[in-house]
């Protein structure tokens, strides 16, 4: 199972971030995936295990779908295809192998509960007030 260990290199990139960033524990993360990666659903099962004794315990996992899009280089444009796997232009029905997005994941932004909490706020399973997470930090490039 893959998602497993994706789940858990994400875990592992987000809980480097929060301990450099002094954060008490990680209150959600934020990602974009592809429509064609095919994991977001396997990705959100395994997320509490691979979270599991980490400051991402407890965290939300918010992803946002990318759709697929592709270059139709007949038409010159950017398409969507009909389905999900057909690789043909919805319009002039030539092929387009030419995919633009829909296999992307990225870490978009982590939210993060500051050391200053109280001990129950920041206690891995525990969410925080919506409030009280810091802004997002930006994935670092």
């Amino acid at each position: 199972m893959h998602e497993m260990s994706i789940a858990s290199a994400l875990v592992d990139q987000v809980c480097d971030q929060a301990a450099n960033l002094g954060a008490a524990r990680v209150a959600e993360i934020n990602l974009r995936m592809g429509v064609l990666s095919g994991i977001a659903r396997s990705l959100h099962f395994c997320f509490p295990s691979a979270s599991r004794d980490t400051l991402c315990e407890g965290a939300r996992l918010n992803i946002d779908e990318v759709p697929l899009t592709v270059l139709c280089t007949y038409c010159d444009a950017v398409k969507t295809p009909a389905a999900l796997y057909n690789f043909r232009c919805p319009d002039c029905g030539r092929p387009t192998p030419k995919v633009l997005t829909g296999r992307e994941m990225q870490l978009v932004s982590i939210g993060l509960v500051p050391p200053n909490q109280d001990a129950a706020r920041a206690r891995p399973g525990t969410m925080p007030d919506p409030g009280s997470a810091e802004p997002m930090v930006e994935n670092p490039k």
